[in-house]
């Protein structure tokens, strides 16, 4: 997916070095790939050779990049580029104001135990619950116990072309993906009357939200 992001800026001629790796539990697939990365990447930079790894979203917010990183920090100097993290982009798209003021926000993977689950939420203000997927059901269960369905949204593959708004019922009864998230608060979402952006040429104000 990073690659079809990056493939207008990729030049002919450019050395690329894809990890490839099964999404095993037990991490053996992955940490080969990534040792096998790792030294493959240590060539190029020990030849004088400048690497840049494509990353999705933040390189250290869950990014597979941290695990690059750990390999290489102590041999050579590494330049991270900071980019958009996917609780970014999954409010934007949704606008839905994820937190204000003083309010407690949590970033949970949804595979973390229904107990677990429910405990973190009872205890913040707003959550973004990432990896969603196959954990709906639960989440549904969750969200419900706790009176927060209808403070929920669901979105799936954020930002990109195919990218979904559904209601989280319904992408629960059929099973959402990897790539999807769910943002809750506890309180009623802001409803703004009015909006007006400013910058330095462009005044707008906007009547119909």
């Amino acid at each position: 997916m990073a690659r079809s992001i990056a493939a207008a800026f990729v030049t002919p001629g450019t050395i690329e070095l894809p990890l490839r790796m099964s999404f095993d539990l037990d991490r053996v697939s992955a940490n080969a790939a990534y040792d096998a990365g790792a030294l493959a990447i240590a060539d190029h930079l020990t030849a004088g050779r400048d690497v840049a790894v494509l990353c999705e979203g933040d390189p250290f917010f869950f990014g597979s990049f941290i695990h690059l990183f750990g390999r290489l920090c102590d041999r050579f100097a590494v330049e991270v580029v900071p980019g958009v993290t996917s609780v970014a982009a999954c409010g934007a798209a949704l606008k839905f104001p994820l937190a204000a003021l003083d309010d407690r926000v949590a970033i949970i993977p949804a595979g973390c135990p229904e107990d677990e689950l429910e405990r973190l939420l009872a205890g913040v203000d707003a959550a973004a619950i990432i990896k969603a997927g196959r954990h709906l059901a639960k989440l549904v269960r969750v969200l419900e116990r706790l009176g927060l369905v209808d403070r929920a949204r669901y979105i799936e593959r954020a930002g990109l072309p195919d990218q979904r708004i559904r209601p989280l019922a319904a992408a629960a009864a059929d099973g959402g993906t990897y790539f999807s998230m769910v943002l809750v608060h506890n309180a009623a979402e802001p409803q703004p009357k009015r909006f007006v952006l400013l910058t330095s040429k462009i005044f707008a104000a906007r009547e119909d939200f």
